[in-house]
């Protein structure tokens, strides 16, 4: 018994010298070349990737940069073409208005004197010194004999204008202009009061050209033609397709003025 006990003695420390040593090389040391490469690694990496972060932040800064200036140049353009088409409109919105203004002191005075017509019927009689089936300028081009018989309508000079728009579009039927002429031609005879010869031609603006700038200028005295000839449905169904074909526009406006009047006279 006494030498199992010494042989117990002995083995204890060799036991527990093996366990400590077992532990210890178990245990990474804060000197492992391996992890210390690791740890580098990983350090280099993430710089890394914060350098790429901070290239894609520059150029993406740039490219909105860029965008930004692009965009701006944009509006800048926009609003010089917006500012042109305006003043564009304005001048013809103002050359309109004073036709129609003259249009109307034309009817006011004829309404006074008690007269059909204020300057006299081109069917009859002196229709001044631009004789029917003349050209206001004889061998010019379409544009030329156009503005010549526009210069005549603004002078007041209705039937002598009217002559010639009507051999105009007799001279030039395929002209981008006979549209415009096609609608003074009707103008004049509106003007002067003689709204049964009127209707017609203000008819043939809507039927021979429907893509025309002048259609709803057109739609429109055909409202008023009808209106002065006491058509008071027919006006109306006109007006009111003004209103609704061609909302924001003058002769919509104009439209609903005169619809406005006829609901308060009851008509």
């Amino acid at each position: 018994m006494n030498s199992m006990m010494r042989r117990a003695r002995l083995t204890t420390p060799v036991l527990v010298g093996a366990l400590l040593a077992a532990g210890c090389a178990a245990l990474p040391t804060d000197e492992d070349p391996v992890q210390l490469r690791l740890t580098d690694m990983e350090a280099r990496l993430i710089r890394v990737e914060r350098m790429l972060d901070s290239q894609s932040i520059a150029m993406l800064a740039s490219e909105v940069d860029q965008l930004q200036r692009d965009a701006q140049q944009l509006r800048g353009e926009i609003e010089s073409l917006q500012f042109e088409f305006e003043q564009a409109q304005a001048r013809q919105r103002q050359q309109y208005v004073d036709l129609d203004d003259r249009v109307q002191q034309m009817e006011t005075r004829s309404g006074q004197l008690g007269l059909p017509s204020p300057i006299g019927d081109s069917t009859g009689g002196d229709a001044g010194s631009l004789a029917p089936g003349q050209l206001p300028m004889p061998g010019a081009d379409d544009r030329t004999n156009y503005q010549a018989a526009f210069e005549l309508l603004k002078e007041g000079r209705y039937d002598e204008s009217g002559n010639a728009f009507r051999q105009f579009l007799v001279s030039f039927p395929d002209s981008p202009l006979a549209d415009n002429a096609q609608y003074w031609l009707a103008e004049t005879h509106y003007v002067n009061r003689r709204f049964r010869e009127a209707l017609p031609q203000f008819q043939r603006v809507l039927d021979d050209f429907p893509n025309s700038r002048k259609y709803p200028d057109a739609l429109l005295k055909i409202g008023y033609t009808n209106y002065e000839l006491q058509n008071w449905g027919a006006a109306r169904q006109s007006l009111q397709r003004v209103v609704e074909e061609f909302g924001d526009t003058t002769a919509a406006r104009l439209a609903q003025q005169r619809l406005d009047r006829m609901r308060a006279a009851g008509r």
